[in-house]
């Protein structure tokens, strides 16, 4: 898979044009096959943990490689990367799920719930709130700590959210605005036989997240 999906996309951030593109569809064609059969591949690893993506589809999960430029200074028309985020209903659920990023040094694994609704991230904030030792020991453990560093930091808050006790203990867990955990993942990993295996067990050390993350949603 390194040689197909990678290649293209070391030489597509290079030539992100559509004469390009379509010059090389081909290729691209190729990759984002190679791209869904793993996809396919991984599905069955996780639904045995995880049965709520029991059925669920490559296809349905998979990203399209256009950019909407729509409302960005960056008028490139392809992304140079590309992913899949794996949930009961695929790529358009917001709930807590799987994700495959695939870039030339750049690639990830990550878990959890992704630029929630403001409603949800109240939700899952009082979640934690209310079960913070909980939500700490799942954070804390050791199998955990193996795949990943901890909560993303990106876009999180300065102050405390409102609605919550600017004195609470472990207010600094209420301030993101993502509860992603993530893993990188090295480009020689990507090509290996042992990647899908490597990767169905870090997103099952992963999983105690979205277990508490889909109780809070419910709730």
């Amino acid at each position: 898979m390194k040689k197909l999906v990678l290649d293209f996309l070391t030489q597509l951030e290079g030539n992100n044009n559509r004469e390009w593109f379509h010059a090389n569809k081909t290729q691209f064609e190729a990759a984002r096959n190679e791209v869904e059969l793993m996809v396919n591949s991984m599905i069955p690893l996780i639904a045995k943990f995880d049965d709520a993506v029991k059925y669920v589809a490559a296809k349905d999960c998979m990203f399209r490689i256009f950019r909407d430029v729509r409302f960005s200074k960056d008028k490139s028309p392809y992304k140079i990367n590309m992913g899949a985020w794996i949930t009961r209903a695929g790529r358009k659920s917001c709930g807590p799920g799987y994700y495959i990023h695939l870039q030339p040094g750049g690639s990830f694994l990550s878990a959890g719930v992704y630029m929630p609704e403001p409603d949800q991230l109240k939700k899952i904030r009082k979640e934690i709130y209310y079960n913070v030792t909980e939500f700490k020991t799942i954070l804390e453990e050791k199998r955990l700590k193996k795949y990943s560093n901890g909560l993303a930091e990106m876009d999180k808050a300065k102050m405390a959210p409102k609605d919550f006790p600017k004195d609470f203990e472990e207010i600094d867990l209420l301030k993101h605005k993502h509860y992603i955990l993530s893993y990188p993942v090295r480009d020689e990993m990507i090509g290996s036989d042992h990647f899908t295996e490597m990767a169905g067990i870090a997103f099952k050390a992963m999983y105690p997240l979205n277990v508490f993350l889909k109780r809070a949603l419910e709730g």
